[in-house]
């Protein structure tokens, strides 16, 4: 679907919110279908299978079926207000309800993304140059914290491997490392608020997860800019992932051979391994990831292997311990 910029935009076709928000999902499992062995293939191609390093363990036995969906889902959007008001960003700061008022003012243009390192045509794309260049899409997805709390988000984005196609990754190319912005002037949670984290923030995936059609770079959010305490301008989004992996305000993605540093890792590398899957299996070692809490919503729920993604992303670790490569 593409966006329209707002100045292209009459008020005449401007839909009202509510009606937005009850608006019907409109991605199809079938285009999943189609790209998931695509992407399977890739990662196979370029990657021998990893070690078995616990024999016996399959995927299957931890595995249990997605809902139906395919790239959205059905459930309940949680509401604008609580998105854009509860928010993990301690580059401004560790108070998840304060993020956004220290956000306001943020300065997100110019902004550019440096794409490099094992590409054969590196480039630093001016964002908005870019975003004229691939098809936005909107994408309801669930968003699971490490942290136990959980929501639908109606993301605006397109999939990074949009992006780095155009780029060419070369045949040593086999994780994918991003950065965010360094900046203490506009972020006061990098001049030091005690949380241990070394600054900019990074993180990384494994080539074929970057090139799985699920996983989108995030411009917007119900059919809006995305707000600067959500990651303004660019931010990944991967849903099977807990949310610390969807680094917010990218301004590099590098590709590298080896496995990439990230933020989280360095700083507690017994609580967050890299792969960070959403798995109710795997406790964190301070509480149990097996309840979640939907925000807006009372009670617990299950917290679904793969964040509910599994019928999708399961054959990404065919083979691997989920308990070791957590």
């Amino acid at each position: 679907m593409l966006i329209k910029k707002p100045d292209d935009i009459k008020s005449s076709e401007i839909t009202d919110k509510e009606t937005y928000l009850n608006r019907r999902n409109f991605m199809r499992g079938a285009a999943l279908l189609a790209t998931t062995a695509a992407t399977t293939w890739l990662y196979r191609e370029l990657n021998p299978p990893p070690p078995v390093t616990r024999p016996g363990e399959k995927i299957a036995d931890i595995v249990k079926p997605a809902p139906a969906g395919g790239f959205s889902t059905d459930e309940a959007k949680t509401s604008f207000k609580d998105i854009t008001n509860y928010n993990n960003f301690y580059e401004f700061s560790t108070d998840k309800q304060e993020v956004s008022e220290l956000a306001q003012g943020f300065v997100t243009k110019p902004w550019s993304v440096a794409v490099e390192g094992l590409v054969n045509k590196p480039k630093v794309y001016d964002l908005d140059d870019l975003l004229k260049l691939v098809p936005q899409e909107e994408r309801i997805y669930r968003l699971r914290c490490v942290e136990r709390w959980s929501m639908v988000i109606p993301w605006v984005g397109f999939s990074l491997a949009e992006l780095l196609k155009r780029v060419e990754p070369t045949a040593q190319a086999r994780y994918v490392a991003f950065e965010t912005l360094y900046d203490p002037k506009q972020f006061p949670g990098q001049s030091g608020l005690g949380t241990g984290l070394d600054w900019p923030y990074v993180e990384g995936l494994r080539l074929d997860e970057a090139m799985h059609p699920l996983t989108i770079l995030a411009t917007g959010l119900y059919g809006e800019k995305l707000p600067p305490q959500d990651g303004a301008p660019i931010r990944l989004v991967v849903p099977w992932k807990y949310g610390f992996k969807s680094i917010k305000s990218i301004v590099k993605i590098k590709l590298v051979e080896q496995m990439p540093p990230t933020a989280w890792n360095l700083y507690a590398p017994r609580e967050y391994g890299f792969y960070s899957n959403v798995n109710p299996n795997v406790s964190h070692p301070r509480w149990s990831q097996a309840k979640e809490q939907r925000i807006g919503e009372y009670g617990l729920r299950d917290t679904m292997m793969f964040n509910g993604y599994a019928e999708q992303v399961a054959q990404l670790y065919q083979g691997m311990d989920l308990r070791v490569n957590f």
